[in-house]
Protein backbone atom coordinates (compact mmCIF):
# COMPACT_ATOMS: atom_id res chain seq x y z
CA UNK A 1 0.00 0.00 0.00
CA UNK A 2 1.11 3.12 -0.67
CA UNK A 3 2.51 5.36 2.01
CA UNK A 4 -0.12 8.04 1.43
CA UNK A 5 -3.33 5.92 2.08
CA UNK A 6 -2.50 5.68 5.57
CA UNK A 7 -2.79 9.69 6.53
CA UNK A 8 -6.35 9.15 7.39
CA UNK A 9 -5.65 6.76 9.79
CA UNK A 10 -3.08 8.56 11.49
CA UNK A 11 -5.74 11.42 11.51
CA UNK A 12 -8.48 9.74 12.86
CA UNK A 13 -5.46 8.72 15.48
CA UNK A 14 -4.31 12.35 15.88
CA UNK A 15 -7.87 13.10 16.54
CA UNK A 16 -8.88 10.51 18.86
CA UNK A 17 -5.62 11.59 21.05
CA UNK A 18 -6.26 15.43 21.13
CA UNK A 19 -10.41 14.26 21.99
CA UNK A 20 -8.76 12.05 24.97
CA UNK A 21 -6.62 15.28 26.11
CA UNK A 22 -9.51 17.51 26.07
CA UNK A 23 -11.73 14.97 27.80
CA UNK A 24 -9.24 14.52 30.81
CA UNK A 25 -8.92 17.95 30.99
CA UNK A 26 -12.25 19.04 31.07
CA UNK A 27 -12.57 16.12 34.17
CA UNK A 28 -9.72 17.77 35.75
CA UNK A 29 -11.42 21.03 35.28
CA UNK A 30 -14.74 19.99 36.90
CA UNK A 31 -13.74 18.28 39.72
CA UNK A 32 -11.18 21.35 40.86
CA UNK A 33 -14.31 23.22 40.36
CA UNK A 34 -16.32 20.81 42.45
CA UNK A 35 -14.48 20.78 45.35
CA UNK A 36 -13.60 24.50 45.24
CA UNK A 37 -17.48 25.66 45.72
CA UNK A 38 -17.94 22.85 48.42
CA UNK A 39 -15.47 24.83 50.60
CA UNK A 40 -17.09 28.11 49.34
CA UNK A 41 -20.77 27.26 49.72
CA UNK A 42 -19.55 25.63 53.31
CA UNK A 43 -17.15 28.48 54.73
CA UNK A 44 -18.44 31.56 52.91
CA UNK A 45 -14.53 32.09 51.26
CA UNK A 46 -11.42 30.29 50.03
CA UNK A 47 -12.62 28.92 46.85
CA UNK A 48 -10.61 31.03 44.84
CA UNK A 49 -7.24 30.34 46.74
CA UNK A 50 -8.08 25.85 45.52
CA UNK A 51 -9.41 27.24 42.00
CA UNK A 52 -7.03 29.33 40.26
CA UNK A 53 -3.48 28.15 41.40
CA UNK A 54 -5.10 24.15 40.49
CA UNK A 55 -6.90 24.91 37.97
CA UNK A 56 -3.85 26.67 35.98
CA UNK A 57 -1.63 23.70 36.24
CA UNK A 58 -4.02 22.24 33.27
CA UNK A 59 -5.09 25.25 31.45
CA UNK A 60 -3.64 28.62 31.02
CA UNK A 61 -4.34 31.49 33.89
CA UNK A 62 -6.07 33.84 31.64
CA UNK A 63 -8.78 31.07 31.29
CA UNK A 64 -8.15 30.23 34.50
CA UNK A 65 -8.86 33.08 36.50
CA UNK A 66 -11.92 34.70 35.01
CA UNK A 67 -13.38 30.79 35.05
CA UNK A 68 -13.47 31.59 39.10
CA UNK A 69 -14.91 34.61 39.28
CA UNK A 70 -17.84 33.18 36.98
CA UNK A 71 -18.04 30.37 39.44
CA UNK A 72 -18.24 33.19 42.36
CA UNK A 73 -20.81 34.91 40.85
CA UNK A 74 -23.14 31.67 40.66
CA UNK A 75 -22.22 30.42 44.31
CA UNK A 76 -23.03 33.67 45.44
CA UNK A 77 -25.83 34.43 43.15
CA UNK A 78 -27.46 31.29 44.46
CA UNK A 79 -26.66 31.43 48.42
CA UNK A 80 -27.86 35.19 48.52
CA UNK A 81 -31.12 34.03 46.54
CA UNK A 82 -31.59 31.14 49.53
CA UNK A 83 -30.41 33.00 52.30
CA UNK A 84 -31.18 36.90 51.89
CA UNK A 85 -32.74 37.14 55.06
CA UNK A 86 -29.63 35.86 56.77
CA UNK A 87 -27.53 38.63 55.21
CA UNK A 88 -26.21 41.38 57.14
CA UNK A 89 -27.30 43.71 54.71
CA UNK A 90 -25.53 46.87 56.44
CA UNK A 91 -22.29 44.94 56.69
CA UNK A 92 -21.76 43.88 53.61
CA UNK A 93 -22.68 47.41 52.23
CA UNK A 94 -20.08 48.90 54.00
CA UNK A 95 -17.34 46.10 53.21
CA UNK A 96 -17.94 46.27 49.37
CA UNK A 97 -17.56 50.14 49.64
CA UNK A 98 -14.25 50.53 51.51
CA UNK A 99 -13.21 47.50 49.49
CA UNK A 100 -13.46 49.69 46.37
CA UNK A 101 -11.05 52.40 48.31
CA UNK A 102 -8.56 49.44 48.17
CA UNK A 103 -8.43 48.13 45.04
CA UNK A 104 -6.49 50.83 44.12
CA UNK A 105 -3.48 50.31 46.47
CA UNK A 106 -3.77 47.12 45.89
CA UNK A 107 -3.26 47.10 41.82
CA UNK A 108 -0.11 49.15 42.38
CA UNK A 109 1.54 46.94 44.87
CA UNK A 110 1.37 44.51 42.06
CA UNK A 111 3.94 46.91 40.25
CA UNK A 112 5.99 47.58 43.32
CA UNK A 113 9.63 45.83 43.60
CA UNK A 114 8.91 45.28 47.52
CA UNK A 115 5.97 42.74 46.44
CA UNK A 116 6.77 40.31 48.01
CA UNK A 117 8.43 41.31 51.38
CA UNK A 118 4.70 43.46 51.65
CA UNK A 119 3.42 39.54 50.81
CA UNK A 120 5.22 37.85 53.19
CA UNK A 121 4.42 40.71 55.95
CA UNK A 122 0.45 39.90 55.42
CA UNK A 123 1.21 36.46 55.31
CA UNK A 124 2.95 36.77 58.72
CA UNK A 125 -0.20 39.04 60.48
CA UNK A 126 -2.46 36.21 59.34
CA UNK A 127 -1.16 33.54 60.26
CA UNK A 128 -0.51 34.76 63.57
CA UNK A 129 -4.27 36.08 64.34
CA UNK A 130 -5.40 32.41 63.08
CA UNK A 131 -2.74 30.67 65.40
CA UNK A 132 -3.48 33.35 68.43
CA UNK A 133 -7.54 32.62 67.97
CA UNK A 134 -6.81 28.69 67.12
CA UNK A 135 -4.90 28.52 70.83
CA UNK A 136 -8.09 29.85 72.49
CA UNK A 137 -7.09 33.69 72.80
CA UNK A 138 -10.79 34.40 71.37
CA UNK A 139 -9.91 37.86 69.05
CA UNK A 140 -11.99 41.05 70.13
CA UNK A 141 -15.34 40.80 70.23
CA UNK A 142 -17.88 43.05 68.64
CA UNK A 143 -21.51 43.39 70.01
CA UNK A 144 -22.79 45.54 66.65
CA UNK A 145 -21.14 46.94 63.36
CA UNK A 146 -18.32 49.17 64.22
CA UNK A 147 -18.05 52.09 60.93
CA UNK A 148 -14.26 52.19 61.78
CA UNK A 149 -13.51 48.04 61.59
CA UNK A 150 -16.06 47.71 58.75
CA UNK A 151 -14.08 50.58 56.90
CA UNK A 152 -10.59 49.14 57.75
CA UNK A 153 -11.06 45.34 56.94
CA UNK A 154 -12.85 46.18 53.70
CA UNK A 155 -10.27 48.25 52.42
CA UNK A 156 -7.41 45.58 53.66
CA UNK A 157 -10.00 42.78 51.24
CA UNK A 158 -9.89 45.54 48.67
CA UNK A 159 -5.71 45.37 48.96
CA UNK A 160 -5.38 42.33 48.93
CA UNK A 161 -8.11 41.63 46.45
CA UNK A 162 -6.74 44.17 43.88
CA UNK A 163 -2.95 42.75 44.61
CA UNK A 164 -3.16 38.59 45.11
CA UNK A 165 -6.98 38.12 44.88
CA UNK A 166 -7.37 37.26 48.46
CA UNK A 167 -10.26 39.19 49.50
CA UNK A 168 -11.35 36.70 51.92
CA UNK A 169 -8.77 37.25 55.31
CA UNK A 170 -10.09 40.59 56.56
CA UNK A 171 -13.85 39.76 56.35
CA UNK A 172 -13.12 36.69 58.40
CA UNK A 173 -11.53 38.54 60.74
CA UNK A 174 -14.16 41.11 60.62
CA UNK A 175 -16.84 38.33 60.78
CA UNK A 176 -15.27 36.08 63.58
CA UNK A 177 -15.26 39.53 65.62
CA UNK A 178 -18.98 39.98 65.04
CA UNK A 179 -19.25 36.65 65.93
CA UNK A 180 -21.55 35.41 63.20
CA UNK A 181 -23.28 31.96 63.30
CA UNK A 182 -22.00 29.75 60.51
CA UNK A 183 -25.25 30.72 58.34
CA UNK A 184 -25.06 34.45 58.84
CA UNK A 185 -21.54 34.32 57.47
CA UNK A 186 -21.91 32.42 55.16
CA UNK A 187 -24.47 34.81 53.78
CA UNK A 188 -22.91 38.07 54.72
CA UNK A 189 -20.01 37.12 53.13
CA UNK A 190 -21.84 36.56 49.37
CA UNK A 191 -23.74 39.39 50.19
CA UNK A 192 -19.89 41.22 49.43
CA UNK A 193 -18.80 38.63 46.76
CA UNK A 194 -21.36 38.81 44.21
CA UNK A 195 -21.36 42.57 43.40
CA UNK A 196 -17.48 42.58 44.16
CA UNK A 197 -17.12 38.66 41.79
CA UNK A 198 -19.31 41.24 39.18
CA UNK A 199 -16.77 44.24 39.06
CA UNK A 200 -13.61 42.33 39.10
CA UNK A 201 -15.36 40.15 35.85
CA UNK A 202 -16.06 43.76 34.19
CA UNK A 203 -12.44 44.20 33.98
CA UNK A 204 -11.61 41.35 32.37
CA UNK A 205 -14.67 41.54 30.14
CA UNK A 206 -13.15 44.61 29.29
CA UNK A 207 -9.57 43.65 28.89
CA UNK A 208 -10.80 40.97 26.41
CA UNK A 209 -10.44 37.65 29.04
CA UNK A 210 -14.23 36.70 29.00
CA UNK A 211 -13.36 34.53 25.41
CA UNK A 212 -15.39 31.83 24.47
CA UNK A 213 -13.07 28.92 25.86
CA UNK A 214 -13.94 30.56 29.01
CA UNK A 215 -17.64 30.87 28.41
CA UNK A 216 -17.61 27.10 27.45
CA UNK A 217 -15.66 25.48 30.72
CA UNK A 218 -18.11 28.07 32.78
CA UNK A 219 -21.12 26.13 30.93
CA UNK A 220 -19.86 22.62 31.18
CA UNK A 221 -19.44 23.54 34.65
CA UNK A 222 -23.04 24.35 35.81
CA UNK A 223 -23.96 21.04 37.34
CA UNK A 224 -20.94 20.28 39.81
CA UNK A 225 -21.27 23.96 40.80
CA UNK A 226 -24.67 23.20 41.62
CA UNK A 227 -24.22 19.99 43.39
CA UNK A 228 -20.99 21.94 44.82
CA UNK A 229 -23.25 24.59 46.61
CA UNK A 230 -25.76 22.32 47.67
CA UNK A 231 -23.21 19.95 49.47
CA UNK A 232 -21.27 22.78 51.12
CA UNK A 233 -24.76 24.18 52.22
CA UNK A 234 -25.76 20.86 53.77
CA UNK A 235 -22.44 20.66 55.47
CA UNK A 236 -22.61 25.11 56.51
CA UNK A 237 -25.55 23.97 58.09
CA UNK A 238 -24.05 21.00 60.41
CA UNK A 239 -21.35 23.42 61.58
CA UNK A 240 -22.05 25.33 65.29
CA UNK A 241 -20.20 27.63 67.14
CA UNK A 242 -17.02 26.86 68.18
CA UNK A 243 -16.51 24.66 65.66
CA UNK A 244 -17.23 26.88 62.89
CA UNK A 245 -14.82 29.38 63.94
CA UNK A 246 -11.92 26.57 64.68
CA UNK A 247 -12.59 25.82 61.08
CA UNK A 248 -12.54 29.67 59.98
CA UNK A 249 -8.99 30.03 61.64
CA UNK A 250 -7.55 26.77 60.69
CA UNK A 251 -8.43 28.33 56.97
CA UNK A 252 -7.35 31.40 57.41
CA UNK A 253 -3.76 29.91 58.61
CA UNK A 254 -3.83 27.88 55.60
CA UNK A 255 -4.48 30.96 53.56
CA UNK A 256 -1.62 32.50 55.28
CA UNK A 257 0.85 30.02 54.50
CA UNK A 258 0.10 30.18 50.89
CA UNK A 259 0.65 33.53 50.46
CA UNK A 260 4.03 33.19 52.52
CA UNK A 261 5.24 30.46 50.60
CA UNK A 262 4.23 32.35 47.07
CA UNK A 263 6.49 35.21 48.94
CA UNK A 264 9.30 32.80 49.50
CA UNK A 265 9.19 31.59 46.36
CA UNK A 266 8.33 34.12 44.06
CA UNK A 267 5.88 32.25 42.32
CA UNK A 268 1.77 31.72 41.78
Amino acid sequence: MHPGLSCPGRLRRVRTSLESAIDVTLLYVLFIILIATVIRSAFGFGEALVAVPLLAFWIPLPVAAPLAVLVSITIAGIVVVQDWKKIHLRSAGWLVFSSLLGIPLGLLLLTNSHQRGVKAVLALIIIAFSVYSLIGRAPLELKQDSRRWLLGCGFFAGVLGGAYGMNGPPLVVYGTMRRWSAQHFRATLQGYFLPASVIGMSGYWLAGLWTATVTRFYLLSLPVTFLGVYLGRLINHRLQGDTFFKYLYAGLAGVGGLLLVQAITGRF
